[in-house]
């Protein structure tokens, strides 16, 4: 008996004592937005609960470009007022922490890199307008006063922050460490919950030692509605669902009672204005696609010979150039994806203009015109008011304003209830072929 209670007391002594512990991890790729800001928050929410498991971290593996102003002051909120420490770790390697990613990372309780990654360049740019020197100046300040506060309150270089800010200076992972603006190098999630193991941080005035070795890791992803709503942010899948909104809606208008191009093009429109919401857009820009959309419909309904077409596409081009003004290489729209876009539908809308003049220029084939500018022969003389011609093997009563002997080749020019109006085919400069 004595011997089995010290065996089960080895046992206990022996075995790690924070194997119970759980770490969250959730991945970020991609630019700061609204979509990523309430993911990240809902994810800081979830190891906040009360009746949750214990978490003893949230780790945020973060890849960003950088992404808009508003988005990161909500996460850097979110992240101060965790009671749950939030470990940034800039990774896998190959990764950058830019722009607002800087402030992210510098907001977090721990800030971690994998090698072959690197943080920085976080000068603000303007997003959708134009700052002149002073206000340029005003958000600059703001940005620095406001990255520097983050990093003296996590102890980190403040220095190097405000460079960051002013110069946009960017570092590896190995300088930042040695630099002190990270904690820790790690070269992957076990790695680092290994590295930071027994670290001491501060929530809330009190110490909390993390207990991450050993911790069991559980990966959060992005639910099905908040993938959906990353993917239509992007400003090209924007661009597509606005112009596949506006074809949906030419259609509905030209085909009236068609019901599903009507459908498809509102929902269409609805996700984009959605995704415009949260990037930078001109609005003279997007006026200018809503005029060609304009002008294409005006040109099914009014003959304009190619003038107004011609009008929509310039109108098109230079509003799609336009839309999205930012000076962020990921904010910007494809110039291959704006001349796939024009030049599709530039053919569109040259075929149905061809097809429409075609059939303007087409012969009627049924109803009275129909049988007008046809040939026949004459099968008696035809005076003024009297006469019988042969016409698509139809015997008509036919007139005439000159006398036609029978047997010559007529042409009609008209018809006045069941008589034809006649001519003699080459006298009178009426050309039976209106091709």
């Amino acid at each position: 008996m004595k011997r089995l209670f010290f065996l089960i007391l080895a046992i206990a002594l022996t075995t790690p004592a924070f194997a119970g512990e759980s770490v969250m991890v959730i991945k970020v790729n991609g630019v700061i937005d609204p979509v990523s800001s309430e993911f990240i928050t809902k994810s800081i929410a979830r190891v906040n609960e009360a009746n949750a498991d214990h978490y003893e971290a949230l780790v945020i593996e973060l890849d960003t470009p950088g992404g808009l102003d508003t988005s990161m002051r909500a996460i850097v909120k979110d992240i101060n007022a965790s009671k749950t420490p939030v470990v940034v770790f800039v990774s896998p390697s190959g990764a950058r922490a830019a722009s607002a990613g800087v402030f992210i990372t510098m907001a977090a309780h721990v800030a971690a890199m994998s090698p072959g990654t690197n943080i920085g360049a976080a000068h603000p740019v303007a997003m959708g307008t134009k700052m002149d020197d002073t206000m340029a100046e005003k958000v600059t300040n703001d940005s620095v006063a406001y990255i520097k506060s983050l990093a003296v309150a996590r102890g980190r270089n403040a220095k190097w922050a405000e460079d960051a800010v002013r110069k946009s200076v960017s570092i590896t992972a190995s300088e930042a460490l040695a630099q002190n603006i990270i904690d820790v190098v790690a070269e992957n999630v076990n790695d680092l919950l290994n590295k930071i193991d027994g670290k001491s941080i501060k929530i809330d005035n009190k110490d909390i030692t993390l207990r991450t070795k050993n911790a069991k890791v559980t990966y959060e992803e992005m639910g099905l509605r908040l993938s959906i709503l990353s993917t239509i942010t992007n400003p090209n899948v924007a661009y597509i669902l606005l112009i596949l909104g506006f074809y949906g809606l030419f259609f509905e208008l030209t085909t009236p009672g068609a019901i599903l191009p009507g459908i498809v093009g509102a929902i269409c429109l609805i996700l984009a204005f959605y995704a415009l919401q949260n990037l930078p857009v001109n609005y003279a820009g997007l006026m200018l696609i809503i005029l060609a959309v304009i002008l294409f419909v005006l040109e099914i309904k009014v003959t304009s010979h190619g003038v107004l077409t011609i009008g929509g596409i310039i109108s098109m081009t230079i509003g799609s150039l336009m839309l999205f003004e930012s000076s962020s290489p990921f904010l910007k729209l494809s110039i291959h994806l704006v001349i796939l876009a024009v030049l599709t539908t530039t053919v569109f809308f040259a075929v149905l203009i061809g097809l429409a003049y075609k059939a303007w220029r087409r012969r009627p084939l049924t109803g009275a015109d129909a049988i007008i500018g046809m040939t026949g022969s004459s099968q008696t003389d035809i005076l003024a008011h009297e006469g019988m011609v042969m016409v698509r093997g139809e015997l008509w009563r036919a007139c005439s304003e000159h006398h036609i002997d029978k047997g010559k080749e007529i042409t009609v020019v008209g018809v006045s209830g069941l008589t034809l109006k006649v001519t003699e085919t080459g006298t009178s400069g009426y050309d039976p072929q209106r091709l």
